[in-house]
């Protein structure tokens, strides 16, 4: 894969917040393949994002972790505007990034309109997002986190097996997700960043 290409295709998460504001204004959704019902999905992600973005706040493992550092890296985020996962944790990641003093660079790209690149990165053969991909300073993969944090992740996996309905499942995450205030996330990337 060309990592260094995706790179060069990915956006900021200014510009991803942007872009996310410009569709809702046109009643359109990111990506190439979404019904028109997934706009309300990203109208509410849109304040979880928000929510999550203000109420950040890093934890000093995290932070030590970033501050011993060695080489910088490039995190390399597959998203959508209409995932729920997405929007508990792609405004964590930036904050993390924004934090890190230079050393983790983020882009982030669509998943829908990068299938190439999101066919080598499932998740038990799914399409799964968030989907960081942590790469180097010569773009070779050193890493890799996502969808969401391994609780959210069992929780998921035990609503599936009892065949639980979406929305009664996705609604007990996201409150998980409120409480837990990214800490979670937060030991992923510590452990990420130190592996």
């Amino acid at each position: 894969m060309d990592y260094r290409r995706y790179w060069e295709q990915g956006m900021s998460y200014d510009a991803y917040r942007a872009l996310i504001v410009e569709l809702h204004a046109k009643d359109q959704t990111t990506g190439t393949n979404h019904a028109p019902e997934m706009l309300e999905y990203s109208r509410l992600n849109e304040h979880r994002m928000d929510r999550v973005g203000k109420r950040f706040t890093l934890t000093e493992n995290l932070d030590k972790i970033m501050e011993g550092l060695k080489s910088p890296l490039r995190w390399l985020v597959l998203t959508e505007a209409w995932c729920g996962d997405a929007a508990q944790n792609v405004p964590a990641l930036h904050q993390v990034s924004a934090a890190s003093g230079g050393k983790i660079e983020m882009r982030l790209l669509l998943r829908d309109e990068h299938p190439e690149l999101m066919n080598q990165w499932l998740t038990n053969g799914g399409k799964s997002i968030p989907k960081l991909i942590q790469l180097d300073a010569n773009f070779n993969v050193c890493g890799s986190w996502g969808p969401r944090p391994a609780e959210a992740q069992r929780m998921v996996n035990e609503a599936r097996a009892a065949a639980e309905d979406h929305h009664t499942y996705a609604e007990r995450i996201h409150k998980w997700y409120a409480q837990n205030n990214s800490a979670d996330l937060q030991g992923e990337l510590s452990t990420l960043l130190t592996s």
